[in-house]
């Protein structure tokens, strides 16, 4: 496998991508390369190029990189998206033990789905009320966004044997 693995700028896993779009996304200087394929290379007339296993988006993420599936939209799904944490307090959270929270409350419009739901702790969701984030002088650990990788009973769809080492490190 010689795909390269995106990291988000918080070094959450987003996707999978062709190491060409890798080098690509590199050279536009919308990456930073965080690990190599030992013994890899691509040559270019001048330079020898090692190709890149991880990157990590640097700034803000323009452009998502979505499999042509996603997860379904599920409590458990979120909890895991948000990688176990209340997004207003950061306290880790019980699988069974925490409270979906709307960013944007139903009584303003605010929706069920991906971009406006996170994972939230009982007394951050009662503080939070019936507010948006800034009217309850509260902030967001991580903007809430449809997740890039395919989960399958909790667990990335791909088979980890078949996954680049480094990369085992960056995945759930």
């Amino acid at each position: 496998m010689m795909d390269t693995l995106v990291l988000s700028s918080a070094y959450q896993p987003m996707s999978h991508i062709s190491w060409q779009k890798a080098i690509g996304m590199w050279f536009a200087g919308k990456v930073e390369i965080l690990e190599i394929y030992e013994n890899r290379t691509i040559r270019t007339v001048d330079e020898i190029f090692h190709i890149p296993s991880i990157v990590r988006f640097v700034g803000n993420v323009i452009k998502k990189f979505e499999f042509n599936k996603t997860g379904k939209f599920s409590r458990d799904n979120i909890y895991y998206r948000d990688n176990k944490e209340c997004q207003y307090c950061f306290k880790k959270l019980s699988r069974h033990n925490f409270t979906l929270d709307h960013v944007i409350p139903v009584s303003q419009g605010g929706r069920r789905n991906w971009e406006n739901i996170v994972a939230c702790c009982h007394k951050c969701n009662q503080q939070k009320g019936s507010k948006t984030p800034k009217q309850a002088g509260m902030f967001l650990k991580n903007k809430p966004v449809k997740p890039l990788l395919i989960l399958k009973d909790n667990k990335l769809s791909f088979n980890l044997c078949d996954i680049p080492d480094a990369w085992k490190d960056y995945l759930p």
